[in-house]
C-alpha cells in the first residue's frame, strides 16, 4: 500500500492548478511557506506569502477533507514571535501539519545561516504549534518537508 503527498509550488497565483492537484486526491496537500513574510523579499524572492496562504485557503475551501501541511525553515533570520504569527496564520487557513527544520546553506551561492536554532527552541514551537491546534508537527533541526512523511499520513507525530 502507498500514499501520494504532493508539493506544489504556488502556481504563480492560478487557482484552477490548485483546484486540479486537489481534484487528483493525494494523501496530503502540501506548500510550504519557507519564511516568515518579513525575510520573503530576500528568502523567496518572486513569491508572495498573501499568495501561498490563498493557495492553502483553496485547498482547504475546496477539498475541506484533505490534509493541508507547510513548513518553515528557521535560522534565516526570523524571530520565535514571527514563526507563531506564521503558525497562526496556516492554522487560519485551515493547516494542521507543520514541519519546521533548520536552513542550511546548499551552497555559497545560497544565502548563509544567520542563526543555527538550539534543539530547544524547536520543541518549544512544536509545543505551540500543538497549542494553536496543528494536529501533526514535525519540529527538529534536521526535519524536512517530507520527514517521516508516511507518519504523517497515518496520523502519527513524526
Amino acid at each position: 500500500d502507498s500514499s501520494v503527498e504532493v508539493l506544489t509550488s504556488d502556481f504563480a497565483g492560478r487557482m484552477e492548478s490548485v483546484d486540479t492537484v486537489a481534484a487528483a486526491s493525494p494523501c496530503i496537500y502540501n506548500h510550504n511557506l519557507e519564511t516568515v513574510p518579513a525575510l520573503y523579499p530576500e528568502v523567496r524572492p518572486g513569491a508572495d506569502y498573501r499568495r501561498s496562504l490563498r493557495v492553502l485557503a483553496r485547498v482547504r475551501d475546496t477539498h475541506p477533507t484533505l490534509p493541508a501541511k507547510s513548513g518553515l525553515m528557521l535560522g534565516l533570520g526570523e524571530s520565535q514571535e514571527q514563526v507563531i504569527e506564521v503558525m497562526r496564520d496556516l492554522r487560519d487557513v485551515g493547516v494542521t501539519m507543520l514541519t519546521l527544520g533548520q536552513y542550511l546553506r546548499p551552497s555559497p551561492d545560497h544565502l548563509p545561516v544567520a542563526k543555527f536554532v538550539e534543539p530547544g527552541i524547536f520543541r518549544s514551537l512544536a509545543r505551540e504549534a500543538k497549542r494553536l491546534g496543528f494536529a501533526h508537527v514535525a519540529s527538529a533541526p534536521f526535519v524536512r518537508s517530507s520527514y517521516h512523511a508516511e507518519m504523517m499520513v497515518a496520523g502519527a507525530d513524526a
